[in-house]
Formats: C-alpha cells, structure tokens, sequence
C-alpha cells in the first residue's frame, strides 16, 4: 500500500509492489467433534416432549446429512422421504441435490413427526419441516442455540456451532474411506477444492497420532 501510494503520488516511478507475490495466510481448519462427541450430542435431548423430539431429530439430520443450517431451517416435508433413505435440497445458487440420510435420523424424524411436530403446529403453519414453539419455520438463531445448549448440557469445551456438524459429518465420511467427490456432491460444493479442506483436518490427526504413539515422535 505503501509502494502504491509513492507511486500514485509520483514519489517513485515505478510501482515496486507489482513486483511482490501477495502473502498466502494459513486456511483455518474448521472445528470438527470426534464421533464420541457426537454421539453424547445426539443422545442430549429429552425424548419425553415435543422440543426434544424435534431437536435429536434435528441433530441426527445435520449429522447425518452434512446439511448447511440454512437448508435445514428451509427444509419442507416435501423434502424428505424417508422410505427411500434420503432428502432433496435446494442450496446455494439455486441448486438440487439429493442427500441421503441414515437409520437414526430416519428413526428420529419420524419420531418427530408423528409425535413432536403435531404439538408444535398452529393455526398459521405452513410446511416448514422445523418448527419453533410457535408453530413457525424455525431460524438459524435458534438452530444455532439448540446445539450450543446441548453442547454446554454434555460438557463439550470446543467451540461448537450449526457448521460443527456439517464439518464432523465430511472428516468422518473422509476418515472411513469416502471418496472426496461424493463428499462433494454431497456437501454441495461447486468446487472440490473447498472439499479437499478436510483432507488436511484428516492429516493433522495423523500428524498428533505419529507424535503420541511413535516411539520418537
């Protein structure tokens, strides 16, 4: 900035900073739980009322899917069938993409549905598959508290937040062997080299295993 304005002030004739390369900063890996952590998680809320079926069904949705919490405060009933093992999402720029979900967040919806969003619906509900307690679409504010409120119940320190899930769903989809183009597909990434960040989250586990268990780490 500096070099610009010498020259655009006509101190120096040539503009030596076109000459530099611009720093390359270190991406931030995302916060990712382990699946202990996760598991503990999804097995937090309380099964015995409306919120708590709609909240593990949420959960297990997130996780299950790698959904963004947009999509999830978005999702429609019609969206989801579940006899087929899967939900059909519209993300960023406009774009479908069918995700498929497995058994326990197919049990948990369906818990929740039968049992949950039937006493959370009012006169004004529309086909928000979510809802709050007032019978609306629920938002990603309250999404976003769900989950800190869940995370403080079980004592997890990290930070946790909405993207937690999504971000533990691909490094452990990566971890077990899935190829990174159907983690892609699935996550909706237009680009694989958004996906490929959970490659290093992946290498940087390996890194902390070889220190703790090699005899000269």
């Amino acid at each position: 900035m500096f070099s610009r304005f010498l020259f655009n002030e006509k101190y120096c004739p040539v503009n030596i900073s076109l000459l530099l390369e611009s720093p390359k900063f270190n991406r931030k890996l995302p916060d990712v739980l382990s699946p202990k952590e996760v598991e503990k998680l999804l097995q937090a809320p309380d099964l015995s009322n409306p919120i708590g079926l709609r909240d593990q069904a949420l959960l297990e949705l997130l996780y299950s899917s790698g959904l963004r919490v947009s999509e999830l405060c978005t999702l429609d009933l019609t969206a989801l069938h579940l006899k087929e093992s899967f939900v059909r999402v519209v993300g960023k720029g406009s774009k479908e993409r069918i995700i498929p979900i497995g058994k326990y967040a197919i049990n948990a919806l369906e818990n929740y549905l039968t049992s949950g969003r039937p006493c959370l619906v009012k006169q004004k509900t529309g086909g928000a598959c979510f809802l709050s307690q007032w019978g609306r679409g629920i938002s990603r504010k309250t999404v976003w508290h769900i989950i800190q409120k869940y995370a403080s119940k079980i004592n997890i320190e990290k930070r946790v937040h909405p993207h937690s899930l999504r971000h533990s769903f691909a490094t452990h989809l990566l971890s077990g062997g899935a190829d990174l183009r159907s983690i892609q597909e699935m996550l909706g990434h237009s680009d694989i080299g958004t996906t490929q960040i959970y490659t290093h989250i992946d290498r940087s586990k390996l890194v902390q295993e070889h220190q703790k268990f090699h005899p000269n780490g």
